[in-house]
């Protein structure tokens, strides 16, 4: 399927972007940042065009514009370790921008900026020690070429910086799992205590229960004693009456 002119114009403006990010830049330099926005324009209007590209076209147009702008923003940084480990984390291009590329363009601007983080890394390095008093000692630099120096300088940079990452990091996973451990032993400490304290409560219920079932049953004795006592007394005393009244009748007759 043929290129439209937006594409056409978005493939020019991509590849003059990643020939400015291989160059070294000054701190006033602007047209990247002004590209790259642009960039994104084009890239949200061109999804929106009938004549889109397919949808793998689409994503590594993102992912090279993504890498642009992780680019920019790893140069805002303000020390030279920062800036190298994000660029660790940058994803470059997997496809040529235009037809005469051998290798990616994306992927060179990945290697220099590299190169160039590292670079500051190493001048920094030298700064600290040179403040320190500290200096290489000449023997071991004798005979071996000024690259070969510097390439060696700059992979002891890189690897101790990864290697003090690697024991932060697992200085944090270990610290991160002992807290995880301690937290779970204690929920599992309050869920055994509530249990208890649930099953004891469980008990002491059955118990109170089967107590009140007891009294209730003495209370219905008690009370069914009390009537049949109640009306014994009640016909005791109509019987007494009775007798009492005929009694008197016979033994003190009317007056006439």
């Amino acid at each position: 399927m043929a290129s439209s002119r937006l594409e056409i114009n978005f493939i020019r403006l991509l590849s003059r972007c990643e020939s400015i990010a291989a160059e070294k830049r000054g701190e006033t330099e602007w047209r990247l940042e002004k590209y790259v926005g642009a960039l994104e324009d084009m890239l949200v209007a061109l999804r929106k065009t009938p004549s889109k590209p397919t949808q793998e076209v689409l994503t590594e147009y993102t992912r090279k514009v993504d890498f642009l702008k992780g680019i920019l923003d790893a140069e805002k940084l303000s020390s030279a370790t920062e800036k190298a480990l994000a660029n660790q984390f940058l994803a470059p291009g997997r496809t040529p921008t235009i037809a005469n590329e051998r290798m990616p363009a994306s992927k060179t601007v990945h290697m220099q900026t590299k190169a160039r983080c590292t670079g500051e890394m190493r001048n920094e390095l030298l700064g600290k020690q040179a403040a320190n008093g500290a200096c290489i000692p000449a023997v071991f630099l004798r005979g071996v070429p000024l690259d070969e120096r510097q390439s060696a300088t700059e992979l002891d940079a890189v690897l101790q910086h990864h290697h003090i990452l690697q024991e932060k990091l697992a200085e944090d996973m270990l610290h991160l799992a002992r807290n995880l451990k301690n937290n779970t032993m204690a929920a599992q400490n309050i869920i055994k205590q509530d249990n208890q304290t649930l099953s004891h409560s469980m008990r002491q219920a059955d118990v109170n229960f089967e107590k009140l079932k007891t009294e209730s049953e003495r209370l219905e004795q008690h009370t069914k004693k009390a009537v049949n006592w109640l009306l014994w007394i009640m016909l005791f005393l109509v019987s007494f009456t009775f007798i009492s009244m005929i009694l008197f009748i016979r033994i003190f007759p009317r007056l006439r």
